[in-house]
């Protein structure tokens, strides 16, 4: 029977193929959405990762001032190294000093040059040695003059920038106009994993690094002929032992370059697989809507069809052939789809490329992925969606009886209620279990971003599932239901609304085909607003709260994570002299790591597990800097921190809590200038985690810990917008922000994860709106006959539309209803578990109606015109058989 049902195939294709290519578009929109997020996972780990792109490709040891953090290889050393004391050595040919600066690119017209994928911009030295010289001039010459520079290709490309173009640069003390004069790749690349880099002269360098004269914070070294790289380093290591570090500065750390290049490897890999599960993970809204809209098409498609099945199994065909049948459509339709979805997903992965590059997250620097993941994942994910999506349809092929190709009705067999009750209880049931992971997550989790995230993404699960055994569950609603919609269509439109409901309520699974696609759409539109409508007024209602000052000047740059980019901190002394000033206060912010005391110390390891990986993890916490004098006039905190003298430090309430702190304590923290004892003054609060989140200090302590740490923001308390714009029209890339605005700009690096899910649900809501679209049409179609009938017993045009109309106004009360109630769950559920202040179920009022309206709008559109189509079937027509 193989042959005979491969013609059957082949003549279902070419006879309906008008039927099947809403089926098939429906399969391959899918497929576009699995294969464009699968493209962009993989372009987004190969940007984060970097590549093997290294600029200690060149060096054999490096000599590192200070200590350095063995979990970041990208991190600096917090310490200077004298250059003089190392290039006299006879092992050693060459030496060449480095530091890095952090700062912000923008072109002539203003606009920042994004950082490739996570990274930052650093200003780091040219190497004159080109024993040393890891960078390849692709086109101009070497910066040689202060206001030269030479960048990568990728800071040329995003910034649209060539040869003897002139770019800013924000400098953390300063802002600076240079000329580009040359273009430079590393390895071929036109990004590294750190980021993207501007060279400048060394002696420019190291004064923007603040450093002392013949010092620098690492030095390259090359080994002299016949010394190995291990050789120097042992040799280095010993000098340093007994009587180097003196003469170096203080302490350094000497390591081959090698062993660096691999750490840099292993942490940008394990960077780029973190960022490709996240992403991954998000895609996975795309493949379950896939899944969900394909099953409601297929469904519909066989409903159809139910008396040529029936008609097979009359002459002889048994159940298992039809069921196989039903598979081998799926089949061809899957192989079609995956071909065009591979294909489309390239554009749709340019798509989400462009919607995240706008969000601070850049990954264009990468090339498209022609790999067998890219291509033969999506294709064989197509194939495995369509014939998952066909299995219930061929079973329920497979149950057609012969008697039903007598019949004229389309009206659908009576099913039992039990299977379908397991079924979604086994389906709540899984459910229940990612709901109880969130628990125990929020339990076992300090508060923060990261434990919200963990615990939105279990919801995500749960919620996913429970709208898959609601979906199960649909056609029992339908019958209550329909007939409220029957009863107001009757009460409106007489006999007509009496028909309408007959229609709804003799077909429950047609109606709960559109209705469960809809309440799909609803749930994903309306869960996403309301998650960020309760964000956005928690923090607009808590930056209100806290920020005093009623201007806030910030970069109109922004971070990889979003946030306002760094200020050069001279600003702040271009808006103190303005009118009607009364007080202009610097927010710097640097990162830290607590050294002392050590977590087990601090009553963190648990009892029988002490010396336990975790407990050993390094805290790093964000330590923010504002005068003390005009802390008051600027920000309104929480238990009012005393006014900080230099070596003091107050801490918020919660990392006291978690680290196990008190007031008087003495800690030993490693910032960027290394090790600096500070003893906690008292602890405060902030309630909108934007201004000082974790900790506070003088500027004299930030100095201390980083001299170049990050200018946040300078907080103006008194005068007007128009008065801070014309003080600081000066300096390129600034802006005045009002305490709304700022607080918006401010909080976009803590919503960026709710903000990357924006891209994916919107992509899933447009195909779950084509599947309800797709859905509604075909089962309007496959009642031409019904129509046509209805017209020769004398219903005219205008009754048969209305029918359509009515119908679809229970499609659209179901789904509606259904995707409110699973939305304003999900929120509630992310409140209870998460315990955050910024998920709570306080809608507004408008939201409801307004979704409802949409709803209805998309519902009527999608039926009016099969409805027409279906109106004007002849009579004649009408009444010939299938």
């Amino acid at each position: 029977m193989g042959n005979p049902l491969w013609l059957i195939a082949r003549r279902t294709f070419a006879e309906g193929w008008l039927r099947l290519t809403a089926t098939l578009l429906a399969a391959l929109g899918s497929v576009a959405l699995i294969a464009g997020s699968l493209q962009f996972a993989l372009r987004a780990q190969e940007a984060v990762a970097g590549s093997d792109a290294s600029e200690y490709v060149r060096a054999d040891v490096l000599v590192q001032g200070g200590t350095v953090d063995p979990d970041d290889p990208y991190a600096p050393p917090d310490g200077w190294v004298r250059l003089d004391r190392l290039t006299s050595r006879p092992d050693v040919a060459a030496a060449v000093g480095d530091a890095t600066v952090t700062v912000t690119a923008m072109r002539p017209d203003g606009q920042a040059i994004t950082a490739a994928a996570e990274g930052r911009t650093l200003l780091r030295p040219w190497v004159p040695d080109p024993r040393l010289n890891p960078y390849l001039l692709e086109a101009g010459r070497a910066p040689a003059a202060d206001d030269e520079v030479a960048v990568v290709r990728h800071v040329s490309r995003a910034g649209e920038l060539r040869v003897g173009d002139t770019m800013t640069l924000t400098l953390p003390h300063q802002t600076r106009q240079v000329r580009i004069t040359g273009i430079v790749s590393v390895h071929g690349r036109g990004a590294m994993a750190a980021g993207d880099l501007v060279l400048a002269p060394p002696e420019t360098v190291r004064r923007a690094a603040m450093l002392p004269e013949g010092r620098w914070q690492s030095v390259w070294l090359k080994a002299a002929p016949g010394v190995s790289a291990d050789r120097l380093r042992d040799a280095l290591a010993r000098d340093l032992a007994r009587d180097m570090a003196r003469d170096l500065g203080g302490t350094a750390a000497v390591r081959t370059a090698a062993s660096v290049r691999q750490a840099q490897a292993a942490a940008a890999a394990g960077e780029g697989a973190s960022v490709a599960g996240v992403v991954g993970m998000l895609a996975s809204v795309a493949i379950f809507v896939g899944l969900f809209v394909v099953a409601n098409t297929f469904g519909t498609l066989v409903r159809q069809r139910t008396r040529r099945l029936a008609l097979l199994g009359a002459i002889g065909a048994t159940p298992r052939q039809v069921g196989r049948l039903i598979r081998l459509e799926a089949l061809l339709l899957g192989g079609i789809a995956s071909a065009g979805g591979v294909a489309a997903g390239f554009p749709v992965s340019e798509l989400i490329i462009r919607l995240f590059a706008r969000d601070g997250f850049d990954v264009s620097a990468s090339d498209a992925q022609y790999g067998w993941v890219a291509l033969a994942l999506p294709a064989a994910a197509g194939i495995v969606v369509t014939q998952a999506a066909a299995w219930r349809a061929a079973h329920r092929a497979a149950d057609v009886s012969p008697v039903q190709a007598l019949r004229s009705s389309v009206a659908e067999p009576r099913e039992r209620r039990w299977p379908r009750l397991l079924s979604a209880s086994v389906i709540f049931a899984g459910a229940c279990f990612w709901y109880m992971v969130a628990v125990v997550v929020r339990a076992d989790e300090p508060p923060g971003p990261d434990r919200t995230f963990s615990v939105a993404l279990m919801n995500l699960f749960g919620t996913l599932l429970t709208v898959t055994g609601l979906a199960v569950l649909t056609p029992f609603f339908v019958g209550p239901l329909g007939g409220l919609v029957g009863r107001v269509g009757t009460l409106v439109s007489g006999e007509t609304g009496r028909l309408a409901r007959a229609t709804i309520t003799r077909s429950p699974r047609r109606v709960s085909s559109a209705a469960s696609s809809l309440m799909l759409g609803v749930a994903l539109l309306a869960s996403v607003v309301l998650v960020t409508m309760s964000v956005q007024d928690r923090f607009r209602e808590a930056g209100r709260q806290v920020m005093a000052a009623e201007h806030a000047i910030a970069s109109t740059a922004r971070t990889a994570e979003g946030a306002p980019a760094p200020l050069a901190r001279d600003v702040a002394a271009k808006v103190t002299g303005a009118h009607g000033v009364s007080r202009a206060v610097v927010l710097t912010r640097t990162e830290v790591t607590l050294v002392s005391p050590e977590p087990d110390a601090a009553g963190l390891e648990e009892p029988g597990i002490a010396g336990s990986e975790e407990a050993a993890e390094p805290f790093r916490f964000l330590v923010s800097g504002v005068e003390p004098a005009g802390l008051r006039d600027v920000l309104r905190l929480g238990g009012r921190p005393p006014a900080l003298r230099t070596g003091q430090i107050a801490l918020s309430s919660a990392v006291m809590k978690e680290r196990g702190l008190r007031r008087g304590q003495d800690l030993v923290v490693r910032g960027a200038r290394g090790r600096v004892t500070l003893t906690v003054a008292g602890a405060y609060h902030d309630p909108s985690h934007l201004f000082a989140d974790q900790a506070l200090v003088a500027p004299a302590t930030m100095d201390l810990l980083d001299a170049n740490a990050a200018t946040v923001a300078v907080l103006v308390r008194g005068g007007s917008a128009e008065t801070l714009a014309r003080a600081v029209a000066g300096v390129p890339g600034v802006r005045v922000l009002g305490r709304d605005a700022y607080v918006e700009a401010a909080s976009q690096s803590l919503t960026r994860a709710l903000r990357a899910t924006h891209s994916f649900v919107g992509m899933a809501l447009l195909l779950a709106l084509f599947g309800m679209a797709t859905t509604v049409s075909m089962s309007v179609a496959e009642r031409r006959r019904e129509f046509g009938l209805l017209g020769a017993v004398g219903a005219t045009m205008r009754q048969i539309r209305s029918i359509v109309r009515w119908e679809a106004a229970a499609v659209v009360a179901l789904g509606t209803i259904l995707g409110l109630v699973i939305a304003m769950g999900t929120l509630e559920l992310l409140h209870l578990t998460s315990g955050s202040s910024y998920l709570r179920p306080a809608p507004q009022w408008w939201l409801f109606p307004l979704v409802a309206a949409g709803a209805a709008v998309a519902t009527l559109a999608t039926s009016t015109l099969p409805a027409r189509r279906a109106a004007s079937v002849p009579v004649l027509e009408a009444a010939r058989a299938q």
